[in-house]
């Protein structure tokens, strides 16, 4: 925790300090913008789009495991029911049946989800490197100095170019069907 906060008055040290020594240097008309990363991720069409594919992508597993749950849940209700008429070995069997059928089932439910986290994962990390290829492209064509992105507390709306950024973003999405 104590290198935290000495990494945090450190760099509020640095930036108090950074507009004077900025303009000691002769760089007086900067143009500055700030980026909140978590909003272009939440609201940008490429997120949209990849996790479209992902939902496509698993749809068939998810449908199996759905299925899968049901027919557990009939067998469930069926040795429920029977029960009273079953001989003791045959209750055994089929309570037997029945856990190692619950068993497969939570084991299939693991692999959908590590699975689908895995590849979800992936699909962020190209979506954000692409994200980083637009801020850079936005900053570039803007004519920008300085973009600053995680790790700003403060910001005015004046130097905020998220809108702007996820605006060009948008713009620059594969549309889809007309959507």
């Amino acid at each position: 925790m104590r290198r935290v906060q000495r990494v945090a008055v450190a760099a509020i040290f640095a930036l108090s300090t950074w507009p004077g020594f900025l303009l000691a240097q002769g760089v007086g008309d900067l143009k500055i913008g700030v980026v909140n990363a978590g909003r272009l991720l939440n609201e940008s069409p490429q997120v949209r789009i990849a996790m479209e594919t992902l939902q496509d992508e698993f749809a068939p597993r998810q449908r199996e495991i759905i299925a899968q749950q049901t027919a557990y849940q009939e067998n469930q209700a069926q040795l429920k029911r029977d029960l009273e008429v079953m001989g003791a070995e045959e209750r055994r069997n089929a309570e037997r049946d029945l856990r190692n059928e619950e068993r497969s089932m939570a084991r299939r439910q693991q692999e959908f989800s590590e699975d689908f986290e895995l590849r979800r994962n992936e699909e962020l990390a190209k979506v954000q490197q692409d994200l980083l290829r637009d801020i850079q492209a936005f900053g570039q064509l803007g004519n920008y100095d300085l973009i600053l992105g995680d790790g700003v507390l403060y910001a005015t709306p004046v130097v905020d170019v998220t809108e702007d950024v996820l605006n060009s973003m948008q713009a620059a999405a594969p549309s889809q069907g007309g959507q």
